[in-house]
């Protein structure tokens, strides 16, 4: 084991939709409703899928015609959405990166809202390569991701941690040549980190 490979969404930074548009709806009964029925993480994952924004937003304002100047704010501010760094995270990567220990990211992320954000975050900094879905147009769980970063990355099956938050990724990169932790929070994650030599206790 000699390298670690991180998702980023929910475990290098927190993603809610709610995030923005709670700026944006004044009223609680209103936010849920639109959160649960009009810009959905559903909606989104297109994006993370290689959709064009222009396309989807196009699709869904003609769905709810009556919300096209809220739908339209989400690709422009969609940085919005992003919640912060996950606490305790920022020290993992400062200590596996001191140690030398190779990093590497395979997120389902929109290539469109990639660059905007990638400006702001301060934790991909350390990483080697980032492999982001919208980009090569595959996304977790497919197997055809966990095989592609174990080419690009140049690892072997067995020698990389694979850190995801979704139990369904963490099982497709276990039998596609990664070791899996599902996240559930930064003390976790360094005790197993610790545990296989990757960092100090």
């Amino acid at each position: 084991m000699k390298a670690v490979v991180f998702d980023v969404g929910n475990v290098l930074y927190g993603w809610d939709i709610r995030a923005l548009y709670a700026k944006l709806i004044d009223d609680p009964a209103r936010l849920d409703w639109f959160c649960r029925e009009v810009v959905t993480p559903e909606w989104h994952f297109q994006h993370d899928e290689g959709r064009p924004f222009a396309d989807t937003s196009a699709e869904l304002i003609a769905r709810f015609p009556q919300e096209a100047d809220l739908i339209r704010q989400f690709g422009p501010r969609f940085n919005e959405t992003i919640t912060g760094e996950i606490p305790g995270m920022a020290a993992i990567i400062a200590g596996l990166a001191a140690r030398g220990v190779p990093l590497f990211a395979i997120t389902n992320f929109s290539a469109e809202f990639w660059p905007a954000f990638r400006a702001t975050a301060r934790l991909i900094d350390p990483m080697r390569d980032v492999i982001v879905s919208g980009a090569e147009r595959l996304v977790k769980p497919d197997p055809a991701i966990y095989r592609l970063a174990l080419q690009r990355f140049r690892l072997a099956p067995g020698e990389a941690l694979f850190v995801d938050d979704r139990a369904d990724n963490i099982a497709a990169g276990e039998a596609h040549g990664f070791a899996g932790h599902l996240f559930g929070g930064a003390d976790a994650l360094a005790a197993r980190l610790a545990a296989l030599g990757l960092m100090d206790q």
